[in-house]
């Protein structure tokens, strides 16, 4: 049965912040919030726990991962991004986007597209998550939490729990979520591809839906 912590959305609690992480470096899955909707995440390494998550969403090897990272120099890390693309996205992150991007060698292949060999890449604005990042020490590997069939992602922490006792091992409660999932924009072109509109704003990006 899914822990159950109850975070303060602008000052997390050091404690259970230290404690979802011992959680997630065990092989845990968890549900947590972010300046979007509620998300599932789990260790970059564990491919059990990868693959529990997949189960969850009802996805296959071709649906997006996002690594959930800190900053921008973790997303150069992972991904192949030039002078113009790290410009843009330094006047656009933290926010609520998922950037798709080439991957790196340092991308495990099963966490890249399969034909595409790319990988998502997201900074969140969201105090939760930033500290879970920061104790962590490395991205999160993540998805928005929608289950099969669901039109829109979960938004109740209490809703989570109940649905998901079983398959998650933690669901962290910062208040209820929005319904808001992140923009994605396909960054391997020479210019910006809107892929999914969310929350975050296009403009910037020079696009239009």
């Amino acid at each position: 049965m899914a822990q159950f912590f109850v975070v303060h959305p602008e000052n997390p609690q050091s404690r259970l912040i230290h404690q979802a992480v011992e959680i997630i470096r065990n092989g845990g899955v968890i549900a947590y919030p972010t300046d979007a909707s509620y998300a599932l995440g789990c260790c970059l390494g564990d491919k059990e726990a990868q693959q529990r998550i997949r189960a969850i969403r009802g996805k296959g090897e071709d649906h997006h991962l996002t690594l959930v990272c800190r900053d921008l120099s973790e997303i150069a890390l992972y991904a192949r991004v030039d002078n113009r693309q790290f410009r843009l996205l330094k006047a656009n992150t933290p926010g609520c986007y998922t950037f798709i991007f080439e991957a790196t060698r340092e991308v495990p292949k099963r966490l890249q597209h399969p034909k595409r060999k790319t990988v998502g890449l997201r900074v969140p604005d969201h105090p939760i998550v930033l500290a879970l990042l920061a104790e962590l020490d490395e991205p999160l590997l993540s998805t928005t939490l929608q289950l099969p069939n669901d039109e829109q992602p979960l938004v109740d922490p209490y809703e989570i729990r109940d649905l998901l006792e079983h398959q998650v091992d933690l669901v962290l409660d910062g208040g209820y979520g929005d319904l808001a999932t992140t923009t994605v924009i396909d960054m391997t072109g020479e210019a910006p591809l809107l892929v999914r509109a969310g929350k975050g704003d296009i403009a910037p990006f020079g696009l239009e839906e």
